[in-house]
């Protein structure tokens, strides 16, 4: 904001010009005239009103910036899932890494997102709503899905490497032929889950939930921290312990 100066009244044009020298008369000259225009102008009513209007303007364009903002967030939760839902039944990622976590970070449920066969290495969804979400066949390498909701989520054939799934809810869901060598399960809620035929090589299961699993032929070579009776309990319903090569 200008701070508004009343400016003194200057000389007249012979008291400025006593002592002035000759060859400086046009520069000061000038500088006269514009003593002048500044000090009609800093008397001038009409500046004034128009300072306070722009500073007017301002306090209006903010107010409506965040009076709008509800808006601005809809529209970009619906470009989001423009994205999602565009690039369904495509491979690749198609902007859905970017679109999920966006909608995630602002807390918007991912209720029965269907991402099937999606490029989604990567992705940070720690705490996402995933409910019956459909991710088969999905590249979910080094995923970020801690504390997660996968509860019955279509997880068949999904690629979890490595992936971060500690206290995830993955209760009833099916993770049929799914590739999980090095994931983190800790504290994971498994129970009712399908995991036939799953890679489970490697897997941390420390203090996982695992009743009443579905795990014939799941490969189970070198499970860390599994819980008590696990092994035993997994072997007799027919899962498997070998290296891949075998």
């Amino acid at each position: 904001m200008l701070v508004r100066e009343l400016h003194p009244r200057p000389h007249s044009w012979s008291q400025y010009i006593e002592d002035c020298s000759p060859l400086l008369l046009p520069f000061h000259a000038l500088e006269w005239f514009l003593q002048w225009s500044a000090y009609f102008l800093s008397r001038w009513a009409l500046l004034e009103v128009l300072e306070y209007l722009s500073v007017l303007s301002v306090l209006i364009g903010v107010i409506f910036y965040f009076s709008e903002s509800g808006d601005r967030r809809k529209q970009k939760h619906y470009q989001a899932w423009q994205v999602i839902n565009t690039a369904q039944g495509k491979g690749g990622s198609g902007g859905r890494i970017e679109a999920l976590q966006e909608l995630n970070l602002d807390h918007v449920p991912l209720v029965g997102v269907n991402a099937a066969g999606a490029f989604l290495q990567g992705i940070e969804l720690r705490g996402a709503n995933l409910f019956r979400a459909d991710l088969q066949a999905s590249d979910l390498r080094d995923a970020n899905l801690e504390s997660a909701d996968l509860e019955y989520a279509a997880l068949k054939s999904a690629n979890f490497r490595q992936a971060h799934l500690g206290r995830a809810k993955l209760a009833g869901a099916d993770l049929s032929d799914a590739d999980l060598v090095n994931a983190d399960l800790h504290d994971a809620d498994l129970r009712g889950a399908n995991l036939e035929n799953a890679d489970l090589r490697n897997v941390d299961l420390r203090g996982a939930l695992w009743t009443d699993l579905h795990i014939e032929k799941a490969n189970i070579k070198g499970v860390r921290n599994p819980p008590e009776g696990f092994i035993a309990w997994a072997m007799q319903h027919h899962a498997i312990s070998t290296d891949a090569e075998e």
